[in-house]
């Protein structure tokens, strides 16, 4: 844990100001769940609470399927981060910052396919890979994270059932975090 030399007073009605920095650095937002943890010796951290986070393992399944079924890399990300990832190297991908403009289409909730007049989303931050189609996870009204299909390193288009397969992968995830 790091130090920020930051001290704020808890006011009357028990809240304390996050500052700004700390805000932007860690892309807290307004209405961000965040999840409080204790601990023995009086420490109280605060954390984002990611609910698509908590459905890890059974994420990391599903992106194993969807790789089956399309032979193509998969990954599922929370708001912030890959959350799970199927069919790339796992170091290249796994816990990696997503990209602003990933980022920018689920807080929107647009849907993103590849087509040859499309702008190119790459949805990992610091990454040349590309993404075929990416559809944010929206559940109980919330946006939870992202459904990402890579594009076929031929080029290729997604085909719809490939589109399909993604829609449906974004709605059932979304359907569980409700839960």
């Amino acid at each position: 844990m790091k130090a920020t030399g930051i001290v704020r007073r808890i006011d009357d009605l028990g809240r304390v100001v996050i500052p700004k920095e700390i805000r932007r650095t860690m892309r807290i937002r307004e209405g961000d769940p965040l999840e409080i943890y204790t601990a023995s010796d009086g420490e109280v951290i605060f954390k984002k609470y990611s609910p698509i986070g908590e459905l890890s393992e059974f994420a990391s399944q599903y992106t194993d399927v969807l790789n089956r079924a399309t032979n193509l890399p998969v990954i599922i990300t929370d708001r912030d981060h890959v959350i799970a990832v199927s069919g790339m190297g796992k170091k290249d991908a796994m816990d990696k910052r997503i990209s602003a403009d990933l980022e920018d289409l689920i807080e929107n909730r647009e849907n993103y396919v590849a087509s040859p007049d499309a702008k190119a989303l790459y949805p990992l931050a610091d990454s040349d890979r590309e993404a075929g189609i990416a559809y944010p996870i929206i559940g109980g009204g919330d946006v939870a994270g992202a459904v990402v299909l890579m594009l076929n390193q031929n080029g290729s288009m997604p085909s719809q059932t490939e589109i399909k397969l993604v829609s449906v992968a974004a709605s059932f995830l979304g359907k569980q975090t409700e839960e």
